[in-house]
């Protein structure tokens, strides 16, 4: 994709929207830590469903670690892998107070450190509650930038790194954003919705499905 296309990508996705912002429901860098591990191969829907009876009563690293792995694990029995995940999580918390005094690190390497915490969570925690330009490459972002164009690659950190290369630095901030919810309800795995695409035109994707026939343009008239 040429470098005026990918700017008019985004400054189309911008105009649709924008001030973007995630599906999770948070109020603390923490709990957007625990919603995100939480997030792995389960829906954001489902993720606040557990996570609004979770923070009600414990939403900090210390609170979380007193209900301990098995009281954890009542409140996420309904997310997938969530036995792993409550490891993952009380693991955390208990690094979090000896190392940080129970707060979340605004660095990269520390939030890495962190067990259960892999780059891309990393990247979504910097970028949502810190205001960092990370791109937290997804299945849906991995999706859209092969499919139009904006950044090929085969694995997750080329398309991320290429993503930094390519986007323009003025979007760069929302980007995640703009790509993930694209992916989302637009640009779709199974069937995207190509005719309804507002960026349609600038995508490389050859396999775009189409949109209504004029016969069937005027039989909605």
């Amino acid at each position: 994709m040429k470098p005026a296309d990918r700017h008019e990508l985004f400054a189309r996705l911008r105009e649709i929207d924008p001030h973007p912002r995630t599906e999770l429901v948070y109020s603390t860098p923490f709990e957007l830590l625990v919603a995100v591990m939480l997030s792995a191969q389960a829906t954001d829907v489902g993720v606040n469903k557990a996570t609004k009876k979770l923070f009600s009563v414990a939403n900090t690293p210390r609170a979380v670690l007193a209900l301990g792995e098995d009281g954890l694990k009542k409140y996420i029995a309904t997310i997938g892998l969530f036995n792993a995940k409550a490891r993952h999580i009380i693991a955390a918390c208990r690094l979090l107070i000896d190392h940080h005094d129970g707060i979340v690190p605004d660095d990269r390497a520390a939030l890495e450190a962190l067990p259960g915490v892999g780059r891309k969570t990393a990247n979504v925690v910097l970028n949502v509650a810190f205001g960092q330009a990370t791109i937290a490459v997804d299945t849906h972002i991995f999706r859209v930038a092969n499919r139009t164009g904006l950044a090929t690659g085969k694995t997750v950190e080329v398309v991320e790194r290429k993503l930094l290369k390519n986007v323009p630095e003025e979007f760069r901030l929302y980007a995640h954003h703009w790509l993930i919810l694209h992916g989302r309800y637009v640009c779709k795995a199974r069937k995207p919705h190509c005719p309804q695409c507002i960026v349609r035109d600038l995508c490389a994707y050859k396999h775009k499905t189409p949109g209504p026939t004029s016969g069937e343009r005027a039989g909605r008239a």
